[in-house]
């Protein structure tokens, strides 16, 4: 069962029965009375959500997808003998890569009924028990509360946050999230669309290079929408933060972008989503205990020298910095390069176990590649700003990582692309 936080889900009346379980309230059906002492209890709450199933319309299937386990790895073995050629970039890839027990459905739907009524939704469906098991259930109520915690916020609704609407659970335990539709392309849409474009305007060689000034304006428009997108999810990021909440599984696929077309850059708003291992990091969560889903990330700390509560809650914001400097590093590669000459995980292996995270080495690296020269130019920008920033937050020391307001004050997240 799905937990809420308290008195966030109270103001919604089931007027019939229906063939659904509902969030919170399976069992006796409510009164449709309102004390008043509950009626108080709804006017500081921000987060109300619609729990009534009855309130949904569910349209078309959208896809699914599920977390992977990476046990192996192919490739080469790093060591001070070893030399690398441009060519052995597209090697370094991940062997043995399944997916884990929790699969995700995605469907389209809509609000009929309410305030909201018309507004479209993205329902995220997790399995119950029987085919998911008790983690299934848990990352359902963990994505639950933290976006109703985040949502409860003082400081308002963040914009690069994606918006639960409500959800409900079904007789045989699918917990379905509501989300607000803003938008059914990830970043990991755009970077593949954009690196499947450079691949047709290389394969037409010579047709292509009589418009030097339209390339050049389309590796402009291309920077400055990589950049509002990174600004995005940063901004995303650090509200989740200043709200003593890590994110813990941002990648190019938990981005939301309402637009792909970067000729709109400047109405770009970036959205994180996928908060279903999300860890609370107030002080008095980190006196209390560990939860399941965060049990990696502390067991990382204690082997990183992080055991009092002030040095775990940092350490747990670095770690969330270092999963955004890989973000960071796959938008600065692939929408740049041709499609299939790098991907996140060669991309990860390359710095990780290649170069150790030494960035200056693999600039060198990826210079020798012409196919990587426009990601290089990129990260050239500034004196080599990018480089620059990208090393910081996937500095092998985590105490020595920027928190994410300085990565958004780094000048080349503030610079003007030329």
């Amino acid at each position: 069962m799905l937990l809420a936080v308290p008195d966030c889900f109270t103001s919604f009346r089931h007027n019939k029965p229906t063939t659904t379980t509902f969030l919170f309230q399976r069992g006796r059906r409510p009164s449709n009375s309102v004390n008043p002492t509950r009626t108080r209890r709804l006017e500081l709450c921000k987060a109300t959500l619609i729990t009534n199933s009855d309130s949904f319309e569910v349209g078309r299937f959208v896809g699914s997808y599920g977390f992977m386990n990476i046990t192996s790895y192919s490739g080469f073995q790093s060591g001070a003998d070893t030399e690398y050629s441009p060519g052995d970039l597209g090697q370094l890839r991940v062997q043995d890569v399944g997916e884990g027990n929790v699969k995700i459905s995605l469907y389209e739907g809509r609000v009929s009924q309410g305030p909201l009524r018309g507004t479209s939704v993205l329902f995220k469906v997790y399995p119950g028990q029987r085919a998911g098991g008790l983690e299934a259930d848990m990352m359902a109520a963990n994505e639950l509360n933290a976006h109703t915690f985040l949502q409860s916020s003082s400081k308002g609704i963040c914009q690069n946050l994606l918006i639960l609407v409500g959800g409900f659970e079904t007789k045989t335990g699918e917990q379905w999230l509501a989300f607000r539709n803003n938008g059914k392309y990830s970043a990991a849409d755009y970077a593949k669309v954009m690196s499947e474009r450079v691949s047709k305007n290389r394969a037409l060689g010579e047709q292509m290079s009589w418009n030097q000034f339209e390339q050049e304006l389309t590796i402009k428009r291309r920077r400055y929408f990589v950049l509002r997108l990174l600004q995005g999810a940063i901004r995303g990021l650090a509200f989740m933060h200043d709200q003593d909440r890590l994110h813990q599984s941002l990648g190019p696929s938990s981005v939301v972008l309402n637009t792909i077309v970067e000729r709109d850059a400047a109405y770009l708003v970036p959205r994180l989503r996928d908060l279903a291992f999300s860890v609370d990091i107030g002080y008095s969560s980190l006196d209390e205990g560990r939860g399941t889903l965060s049990e990696g990330l502390w067991r990382r700390a204690s082997a990183a020298g992080a055991f009092t509560p002030m040095e775990k809650r940092a350490f747990g914001i670095a770690d969330d910095i270092y999963e955004a400097g890989l973000l960071f590093a796959y938008l600065a590669f692939v929408p740049f390069c041709e499609a299939g000459i790098v991907d996140s995980l060669s991309l990860q292996r390359l710095l990780e176990s290649t170069f150790k995270l030494d960035v200056e080495a693999t600039r060198e690296y990826c210079l020798a590649d012409d196919r990587l020269l426009d990601a290089v130019k990129f990260l050239d920008l500034g004196d080599g700003a990018g480089w620059e920033l990208l090393q910081a937050m996937l500095n092998p020391d985590f105490r020595k990582r920027p928190i994410a307001e300085a990565v958004l004050n780094h000048r080349f997240m503030t610079s003007a692309i030329p």
